[in-house]
């Protein structure tokens, strides 16, 4: 499960930015076609943050669908889920958007 050492990182990440302060909330940006699960980043987040400046803060999870343009014709489209297909029929996609993981947010005490 990466998203163990994925979480980890995001705590070091929150904890070095917190300065100290006690951590309230956290909203993560996890994009649909990134391969990171929420459920299992909802899971570890408890795990890792225990004895953190996190430990307790509310985790708000978004998830932005994927965009891709179609290199046949140019379109853009919403993708969702993999593979993505275009209008057109077509589905040799340029991706743009989707495989975002990012800490959007922190709220601190």
């Amino acid at each position: 499960m990466h998203e163990l050492g994925v979480t980890q990182e995001i705590i070091e990440v929150v904890a070095g930015r917190a300065h100290e302060r006690k951590v309230k909330r956290i909203v993560l940006e996890i994009g649909r076609l990134s391969c990171i699960l929420p459920d299992a980043i909802r899971f570890c987040f408890e795990l890792c943050s225990e004895g953190t400046v996190a430990h307790g803060a509310a985790l708000e999870i978004q998830q932005p669908s994927g965009r891709g343009r179609c290199r046949q014709c140019g379109s853009e489209v919403v993708i969702d889920r993999l593979p993505g297909q275009c209008g057109c029929g077509k589905s040799d996609l340029e991706w743009l958007a989707g495989e975002e993981l990012r800490i959007k947010e922190m709220e601190l005490a």
